[in-house]
């Protein structure tokens, strides 16, 4: 298995990570192998899972039913998906893996919301989510997140 590790975070197998995302936009070198690394570790098919680049803020569902038809609480890992990514509802009820760009912190989250202000890459993370890869006081993180 640490062969396979090794594998994974050679020179040449990055560069050709790199040109397989033409959505993922690494920070630096360490960025993108944290990311591999990461997916490794989580059993994520490099080949098959498509990355996407952006920022993440935080919102307070409270109890009221988002647009994916259920309520959800300030302490659920929901996202809220931009209206080009949402796809009017075919993405409800994804899970995505979202990764802070700075840190690595790791959260699991499920797509039950529509952000409508949210442009291109940007999602709006519940405050329960977004707790979970920073503190709500930075208030806009970057991330690196994927559908599992």
């Amino acid at each position: 298995m640490h062969k396979r590790l090794v594998w994974y975070m050679c020179p040449l197998f990055i560069q050709q990570l790199r040109s397989h995302f033409s959505v993922y936009q690494p920070k630096d070198m360490f960025s993108l192998r944290q990311a591999v690394v990461t997916a490794f570790v989580m059993g994520t098919s490099i080949a098959s899972a498509e990355a996407w680049y952006g920022t993440a803020t935080w919102y307070q569902p409270g109890s009221r039913d988002g647009a994916c038809g259920a309520p959800s609480q300030n302490s659920d890992l929901v996202v809220a998906l931009p209206p080009s990514l949402y796809a009017n509802g075919a993405n409800c009820w994804k899970h995505l893996g979202i990764i802070n760009s700075d840190n690595g912190a790791w959260v699991d989250a499920v797509v039950a919301d529509l952000c409508p202000d949210c442009e291109g890459n940007h999602i709006d993370l519940s405050s329960g989510a977004f707790s979970k890869l920073s503190t709500l006081d930075t208030g806009v993180i970057d991330v690196t997140w994927y559908y599992e």
